[in-house]
């Protein structure tokens, strides 16, 4: 029996579905003591708050079992991991005498939600799903791999969340159409363009091709802190200030708890009182006043350029924006009214789908693990690093752009290896994944952290961090993989490589000894795409 559960792991919250044989359709599964349900468009969905809290016992308390012991705000309570992972953050915070990070944290809640997952439905050796970002990077999709192999379920396969949504609307898609995946969450904005392939060109099932992507790192979760300065800027006060820090994380959640009432309500209020002094700490919004600090940190700005760039990706595989039949939109934050009329605003409101906000990604996922499949492309740049001896410092040559179909028919790139030393035995390459820049607002980028005491503070990205974020050497523990016999000499070019992508998205060289006309590799693959 094929596998048939799948997870959808969220900034805000995490998803499970599993294939319902009998509706073939994925369907959200309900995990008892962690999971709660909300109600939208008449059906309950199901999903687990994407918490987790380390108690001094040593028990560990997961998703809604956090909220109910009202531990949502305590300095033990980790939340927002899928951004911080997604980051690489280095943050730790101290419990009970050890450091712990986002990705240990994270990997802890999913690993466990898998376990009772799997436990609920009885799954055994089934081959599950899991759910990636449209932009994201080689180490997340290690991470995804330490957290299913904690859970023991080393069989599992990944689909990205734009083309999984597409899947998980079911019967609004229909084959030979074009579809806008609006993705918009807790951590990040993910658009993708996707055709759904006529019945005729796909060996089973529908098949979803993905002719163009966009990512934007602004989420629910950015927004939040966007309210958090507000909140701070009308009264007057700094996240430095110390009573401030001793209440910034309630405040935190109270400013995601006033975005979200605000969705359906015109004016709320936010207050968080100091528990030692009394004092309080209060703030009045309209929806008006929300969407008036939305537009002045560039956010639907930043939609529409994102929007525009998945678009103008398919217009180059020949799909004009007129093409796209329907809108889906997805993730938490699409339910925020402004959002709606900016997407309603550029592509007309009977164009624009609201059905499954919540749960289109694990449904789809579900369905891509019992046999649904896709097509897709490469979603970054890859690169060569090189010494530039003209710049006296680093350059990079792309072997791999993104957008190229695989598998590859035929070799994409050529180049040859020469030797830095006479004497050198072993040689390599330096293979890096490069992501887009991202566009900020002005001025320099911001993010929240969290101190050691659990206290929410706003801090500058440093430069150096950004371009740590942008570039990731893929190769850094195995760079060498060519071995010289004889030695070489320095400045010989020794090593003639080419480079292709197998079905599985891996990077596959063929390299032959220049020196002996031996074939020192033949579809050696040497790291995994994304």
């Amino acid at each position: 029996m094929p596998g048939r559960l799948a997870v959808d792991f969220g900034t805000s919250n995490t998803v499970v579905a599993v294939w319902d044989e009998t509706q073939r359709a994925g369907v959200p599964l309900f995990i008892p003591d962690y999971g709660q349900s909300y109600e939208h468009g008449g059906e309950r969905i199901s999903v687990v708050p994407s918490l987790i809290h380390y108690a001094p016992d040593r028990r560990r308390w997961i998703g809604s079992q956090v909220l109910q012991q009202n531990l949502y705000h305590s300095p033990r309570t980790f939340r927002w991991m899928k951004r911080y992972i997604a980051h690489r953050s280095p943050a730790r915070v101290r419990i009970d005498g050890r450091d712990v990070s986002h990705l240990d944290a994270g990997q802890d809640f999913l690993s466990t939600v898998l376990t009772f997952a799997a436990a609920e439905i009885n799954v055994a050796d089934e081959e599950i799903a899991l759910t990636l970002p449209v932009e994201a990077y080689e180490h997340y999709e290690d991470w995804l791999t330490n957290a299913a192999e904690a859970a023991r379920m080393p069989r599992f396969r990944v689909i990205d969340e734009p083309s999984a949504a597409a899947l998980g609307y079911g019967a609004h898609i229909q084959p030979g159409d074009v579809y806008l995946i609006f993705d918009f969450g807790g951590g990040t904005l993910d658009v993708a363009v996707v055709l759904i392939e006529e019945a005729d060109q796909a060996a089973s099932g529908r098949r979803c091709r993905v002719l163009g992507k966009a990512g934007l790192e602004v989420g629910g979760a950015v927004l939040d802190h966007w309210l958090f300065q507000e909140v701070l800027r009308r009264a007057g006060r700094s996240d430095a200030d110390e009573d401030v820090r001793k209440i910034s994380r309630q405040l935190l959640v109270e400013c995601e708890r006033l975005k979200e009432r605000l969705s359906s309500q015109e004016r709320d209020e936010i207050t968080v009182m100091d528990p030692d002094t009394g004092a309080v700490l209060a703030a009045e919004f309209t929806r008006s006043q929300l969407e008036t600090l939305l537009d002045e940190h560039d956010l639907f700005a930043q939609m529409d350029q994102t929007i525009r760039r998945a678009i103008n990706a398919a217009r180059e595989r020949g799909f004009a924006e007129e093409q796209v039949k329907s809108v889906l939109l997805v993730g938490g934050s699409s339910l925020i009214p402004s959002v709606q009329r900016t997407v309603q605003r550029i592509f007309g409101r009977e164009r624009v789908l609201l059905h499954r906000p919540l749960d289109a990604v694990a449904r789809g996922a579900a369905a891509f693990i019992a046999g649904v499949d896709f097509y897709d492309h490469i979603q970054h740049d890859y690169a060569i690093r090189f010494i530039n001896s003209t710049k006296g410092d680093y350059d990079y040559r792309p072997i791999i752009r993104r957008g190229t179909p695989y598998p590859t028919p035929e070799p994409i790139a050529r180049m040859r290896v020469k030797a830095t030393y006479d004497g050198q035995a072993q040689l390599g390459i330096a293979i890096f994944e490069v992501g887009e820049r991202r566009q900020h607002g002005g001025g320099q980028p911001l993010e929240l952290v969290y101190d050691p005491s659990g206290a929410a503070r706003v801090v500058q990205v440093a430069p150096d961090e950004e371009e740590r974020r942008a570039r990731f050497w893929m190769n850094e523990e195995s760079p060498t993989f060519l071995a010289a016999d004889p030695p070489a000499r320095r400045g010989e070019p020794r090593f003639e490589v080419e480079f292709s992508v197998d079905g599985n998205k891996r990077l596959l060289i063929t390299a032959r000894d220049l020196a002996t006309g031996r074939l020192a590799h033949r579809d050696y693959p040497v790291v995994k795409l994304s």
